[in-house]
């Protein structure tokens, strides 16, 4: 039973450009336009993300946790296509990969609406 989070977007072309161009998203689709208000699908390897900008669709803020095997690796690929982590400069988990006291290797970036995408390495 998959369970698909839904990130709210306040204009949603920048959201996708933003999960797309950085994050390496891909592109479903967007309805009914890509005008807001408008719903888009994305996805990354098998795993599939909403955004809309629609009003009574969920609240700027939101987390959100994508697994991965290879946190190092997708932290320098995204910083080269443009991540800026200078808004948390007292933020080591959005400076770059830290080992969590759970076991975890992860860290976060947030998008252009606040909400938090968090990139977690298991052991």
């Amino acid at each position: 039973m998959p369970i698909i989070p839904v990130v709210k977007s306040s204009a949603i072309l920048r959201s996708i450009a933003f999960y797309t161009e950085v994050l390496d998203f891909e592109l479903v689709g967007v309805w009914p336009e890509p005008a807001d208000p408008a719903f888009s699908i994305l996805m990354r390897d098998e795993a599939e993300l909403h955004l809309s900008s629609h009003s009574g669709d969920g609240a700027y803020g939101g987390s959100v946790t994508v697994l991965t095997d290879e946190v190092d690796a997708l932290f320098v690929r995204f910083k080269a296509r443009g991540l800026d982590t200078s808004a948390k400069p007292d933020s080591p988990i959005h400076q770059g990969p830290t080992d969590q006291t759970w076991g975890t290797r992860e860290f976060c970036v947030d998008d252009p609406d606040g909400n938090r995408v968090c990139f977690t390495q298991r052991p």
